[in-house]
């Protein structure tokens, strides 16, 4: 484009078709050549200190070196044209003009290209560097979970082996069938409710070995919401809440109540527990468990209103909210 413009303009001046021709030319595949050096110089060119003094010294330079060498060539090129030789001299404070303005622009283009491409590539280090803190924090929180569980699981099976060897049999296939899913699970971030309610299951068999006939389940499914998606892992810390609150401190039998169903574009799971208040204060000692299951809701969906806890009468309510993403 740069070529036809000067060419017109040269044309206009009284400058032959053959001269104007070549000198927009030259002068352009010159400008070409420096341009594709600045862009490759420019890889290298640290963007995060103020190098611009610098910058503008090469501008200059560059912009004089271009302007005498186009001018070199063409009066050895047309050192015998004596109409075109004092043309040269007269325009060369325009070329220089021409050259600086243009040397700028191209330098700034490529100024432009390797800042936005730095700052694109820090945005994704970045990021890069907080999905693996925040999945690290989300493993952790999982791994702090297992032990308490299973601490309690093998003094469980520990007391069963004397009296109910069966149980006791019977208990560890649970844990192990239990653990193995739990392993499968940990490089999985979202499952579905359908696939988290049937690893619930086994935890709470193994619960319901512990304590007998004392802990009973009620389950109740809205057809919709099997199919959503939830952290994996997610139900059983808030459900081992509702056991301890619920079985701890008493020597009643309790129901634990869970209830899924949809609310508009959320997947919304409700846990229920019976508790003595003269023995128990869900509300001041919801512990790990709970806190884990928020932490983990802010890490993935950044909500602080996805879980949330109230009583009524003397039964303990944890409601958890999950988006899903479309």
């Amino acid at each position: 484009m740069w070529c036809v413009v000067q060419f017109y303009i040269l044309q206009n001046l009284g400058i032959s078709t053959q001269l104007a021709a070549i000198d927009s030319i030259v002068t352009n595949l010159l400008l070409a050549f420096i341009g594709l050096a600045l862009y490759q110089v420019m890889r290298f060119y640290d963007l995060s200190k103020d190098h611009f003094f610098n910058l503008r010294i090469w501008v200059i330079l560059i912009t004089v070196f271009c302007s005498l060498s186009v001018n070199w060539f063409h009066q050895e090129w047309n050192q015998n044209d004596a109409s075109y030789l004092p043309f040269l001299k007269l325009e060369l404070p325009i070329r220089f003009c021409y050259n600086f303005l243009m040397v700028v622009f191209i330098s700034l283009l490529n100024w432009m290209v390797y800042y936005f491409k730095n700052e694109r590539d820090l945005m994704n280090r970045k990021s890069d560097a907080e999905k693996l803190s925040r999945e690290a924090e989300l493993s952790g929180l999982r791994q702090q979970l297992q032990p308490h569980f299973l601490f309690n699981s093998l003094n469980s099976i520990s007391a069963l082996a004397g009296s109910k060897p069966e149980e006791a049999r019977k208990m560890i296939q649970q844990l192990s069938d239990f653990l193995r899913g739990t392993l499968k699970k940990d490089d999985q971030q979202l499952v579905t409710l359908h696939d988290e309610l049937q690893h619930l299951e086994l935890y709470l068999e193994i619960e319901k070995v512990r304590f007998g006939h004392r802990l009973k389940t009620q389950i109740e499914n809205d057809e919709n919401s099997l199919m959503m998606l939830l952290p994996s892992l997610l139900l059983q810390p808030i459900v081992e809440n509702a056991i301890k609150f619920g079985l701890y401190d008493t020597t009643d039998d309790i129901t634990i109540q869970i209830e899924t169903k949809m609310a508009g574009n959320d997947l919304i799971i409700v846990v229920k527990n019976p508790f003595d208040p003269e023995t128990s204060s869900p509300n001041k000692g919801t512990g790990f468990g709970l806190n884990s299951v928020q932490r983990r809701l802010y890490l993935l969906f950044s909500r602080n209103d996805l879980l949330q806890t109230q009583t009524e009468k003397n039964v303990f309510i944890t409601t958890v909210k999950i988006p899903q993403v479309s």
